[in-house]
C-alpha cells in the first residue's frame, strides 16, 4: 500500500507545478485527472487514483473511458466520492460538447456527408445504445432544427416514419438528413436500416420534405447510404 503524498514528490515531478512551468500539453492523462481530483485518499495521492480512473474499462481503457463511466462505476474505487466522480463525469461531457462545437464551427453548411459526420462523430460513436437524429434543413441548407428522435437497445433503434415526419412539419423543414450511430463500431448498414431508409424517404417525398442521406455513425468512420446509392 502506498503512502506516498503528492507533497513528498519533489517539487519538479508535481503535476501542478509542471503544469505552470512546462504548459498542460506536457502532462500525461493520469497528471492532468490528478489536477482535477486535486486531493487523494489515505491510501492513494491524486496521481494515483487518476491511474486507477484510467485503468477502468467500462467498456473503453484509458481517456476514451471518462465517455462511459457512469459515476456508479467511478465510484467503485476507493477514495473516489460523489463530488470527485461528479467532476470526471464533467469533464468527460465538456470534451464531448468541446468536439461538437468544434465540429459545428467548421462546418457551418452541411453540404457533404463528410461535414454530417464530423457534427455527430465524437459524441455518438461512444453510446453504447443506437440514437436516432433528424437533422431538419430550411431552402437554404441552414440547420434549424436537430432532434433525438429515439433510443434503442445495442441492436436496435425505434424510429417510425410517422414520427419522424410529424417532427419535419411541426419545424417547417424544407429537407431531412437522417442520422444514427452502430454501437458496435461497424458503420455498414443492416436490412433494417435499408428498409427504414426507403419507408421514410417514400413518405417524405408524399408530403414534399425529401430525405437527403441517412449516415451511418461507427467508431472513427462513418457510411453515407447516398454515396452508396441506397436512397
Amino acid at each position: 500500500m502506498s503512502h506516498i503524498k503528492i507533497k513528498d514528490i519533489p517539487n519538479d515531478d508535481r503535476p501542478y507545478e509542471r503544469c505552470l512551468r512546462e504548459g498542460p500539453e506536457a502532462l500525461s492523462d493520469a497528471e492532468l485527472l490528478s489536477i482535477i481530483i486535486r486531493t487523494g485518499s489515505r491510501e492513494d495521492n491524486s496521481l494515483e487514483l487518476a491511474s486507477k480512473v484510467l485503468a477502468l474499462n467500462y467498456p473503453k481503457e484509458g481517456i476514451l473511458g471518462l465517455l462511459h463511466l457512469s459515476l456508479p462505476e467511478l465510484m467503485t474505487i476507493k477514495g473516489i466520492g460523489k463530488v470527485k466522480g461528479t467532476q470526471l463525469l464533467c469533464i468527460g461531457e465538456l470534451s464531448r460538447r468541446i468536439w461538437k462545437r468544434r465540429a459545428m464551427e467548421e462546418t457551418l453548411v452541411f453540404q457533404n456527408p463528410e461535414s454530417v459526420a464530423a457534427y455527430y462523430q465524437e459524441d455518438m460513436r461512444h453510446k453504447t445504445q443506437e440514437q436516432f437524429h433528424v437533422m431538419m434543413f430550411n431552402s437554404k441548407q441552414v440547420l434549424i432544427r436537430d432532434t433525438l428522435l429515439s433510443k434503442g437497445t445495442v441492436n436496435a433503434s425505434l424510429a417510425a416514419p410517422r414520427e419522424i415526419l410529424i417532427e419535419a412539419l411541426r419545424y417547417q423543414a424544407v429537407t431531412m438528413i437522417l442520422v444514427h450511430n452502430h454501437p458496435s463500431g461497424d458503420p455498414e448498414p443492416s436490412k433494417e436500416d435499408i428498409l427504414l431508409t426507403k419507408r421514410i424517404k417514400e413518405a417524405g417525398e408524399w408530403i414534399g420534405i425529401p430525405v437527403l442521406d441517412h449516415i451511418i455513425i461507427g467508431d472513427n468512420s462513418f457510411v453515407s447510404l447516398k454515396e452508396r446509392g441506397l436512397i
